[in-house]
């Protein structure tokens, strides 16, 4: 390494999120000799995660809205523990460069970019410009759609694209405020759809336009970067096998991309992060189409669900990064002392039917066994007896493998997933069971269309 990292200048820390994550972060802190105070809502009182804080602070009932979306709130609950920073894990306000300022103002050090940077890509619209003029590959469209734009100007947008089109919300991401149009008689309306969607999932109702690639396989990029600029990537992650967006199960190394793609890719991301003066982590999503060209599509500016993918792979602990790098250390490590080593898979435990259209599903767990072994790891909040909130995400933990190659990682992670116990609560677990199974999955054909094509509820795949 080409320094050594000292402990991080905080003595206690805020963790502003619930869950798993809330429960990662802890450990992080525990290792790294910080104090640590939690949020939780009414919902999440009595949780067996939250005796794992130095303390613990109600910030309101059930509704995200009122508590966990509350910045007012949580920031009191940082000046009443004393915290000297806030952690947003992933999901609510983690993403929010206003919240990002108001910790700052209130001299409380946000683990994650600067407020500039995060408004700086998380407007999709700005970093696809942003993108352009790295000369980072990107999707052919438009900028962001102005209201005084008319009918005739949208159509005319997308008649220089190209049918099929997708309508994008230039804030957020997961799906929402997102449309395809395969023919001009739907594009208004579905435009119409996505802006009012997006107004009322991020507070933003702005959209784009963009080339739908048919079929592409979803390949992002880890980064990390530090205060004096320095910007280093932890290789990728190939996040293809996904329903409506949303990602189920994610490996490093990528198996549909040859080296001199991930090459490209991971320069392209460090390229887009040092123009937007990004530090802290985040990770650069691309597109990647059948003939090995790959397009930016977004930056999530914040730790990702599947971050354990890349810290198997590397060694590289994300979140004690996320420290180290807010206190305004430099990064211990250079690029070329970053190695991936073997092959790394997850698969996001949801309490999801996948045979009854993916519907959630609350209630207590009776019984939960993780499983166990070399080069396994659970991140979960799990245990018997807790009580699943249908108020929530329905993701209930993570299960991960690393092995010395791809079909390594593959047989360990059905031997995994039949080992695992989670009862009577109903689990993608079967829908992973069938997918490790199948013959285009382990020859590495997958795109984001995998699921719908060979798992959709009228094809038994």
């Amino acid at each position: 390494m080409k320094r050594n990292a000292a402990k991080p200048s905080f003595r206690r820390v805020l963790i502003a999120n619930r869950g798993e994550i809330a429960l990662r972060i802890m450990r992080a802190c525990r290792e790294l000799g910080i104090e640590t105070a939690c949020t939780f809502s009414e919902e999440d009182r009595g949780s067996r995660y939250l005796e794992f804080a130095d303390q613990a602070i109600c910030i309101g009932p059930a509704s995200p809205a009122e508590s966990y979306l509350k910045s007012d709130r949580i920031i009191a609950a940082a000046e009443i523990a004393n915290a000297d920073a806030i952690h947003p894990g992933y999901g609510f306000l983690a993403e929010s460069a206003d919240f990002a300022d108001k910790c700052r103002a209130s001299r409380l050090e946000f683990i994650g970019p600067s407020a500039e940077a995060m408004r700086l890509v998380g407007d999709k619209a700005q970093a696809r410009a942003l993108a352009k003029r790295s000369r980072v590959p990107t999707i052919p469209g438009t900028d962001r759609l102005e209201e005084e734009q008319t009918e005739e100007d949208i159509k005319q947008e997308a008649e220089r694209i190209g049918y099929p089109v997708m309508v994008k919300a230039a804030a957020g991401g997961g799906g929402r405020g997102m449309r395809i149009v395969r023919s001009a008689g739907d594009l208004i309306p579905l435009v119409t759809t996505a802006r009012q969607e997006a107004g009322s999932a991020f507070g933003d109702s702005g959209v784009y336009l963009e080339k739908l690639i048919v079929n592409p396989r979803h390949v992002e990029v880890q980064i990390l970067g530090d205060q004096e600029g320095n910007v280093v990537h932890l290789f990728e992650r190939d996040c293809s096998l996904q329903r409506r967006h949303q990602k189920l199960i994610e490996e490093s190394p990528s198996p549909g991309i040859d080296v001199k793609t991930r090459e490209g890719l991971c320069k392209a991301a460090v390229k887009l992060a040092k123009a937007a003066k990004y530090f802290n982590a985040g990770t650069v999503e691309f597109l990647v189409d059948n003939k090995g060209k790959f397009y930016f599509i977004e930056v999530n500016a914040r730790v990702q669900v599947e971050h354990p993918v890349t810290e198997m792979i590397t060694g590289v602990d994300i979140i004690k990064a996320q420290f180290h790098v807010a206190a305004g250390s430099a990064l211990p490590f250079a690029q070329k002392e970053i190695v991936s080593r073997g092959a790394a898979i997850e698969c996001r435990l949801n309490a999801e039917d996948p045979d009854a259209n993916f519907r959630p599903c609350a209630g207590k767990v009776e019984q939960y066994e993780p499983p166990a072994g070399f080069g396994v790891r659970v991140d979960s909040h799990l245990h018997s007896g807790f009580r699943i909130s249908p108020r929530y995400d329905s993701l209930i933990g993570k299960l991960i493998v690393h092995q010395p190659d791809r079909m390594e990682a593959v047989r360990c992670m059905r031997r995994c997933l039949d080992e695992i116990v989670i009862s009577p609560t109903k689990t993608t677990i079967p829908l992973y069971q069938k997918i490790f199974e199948h013959e285009a999955f382990l020859a590495g054909k997958v795109d984001t269309g995998f699921i719908d094509k060979h798992f959709s509820s009228d094809n038994n795949g």
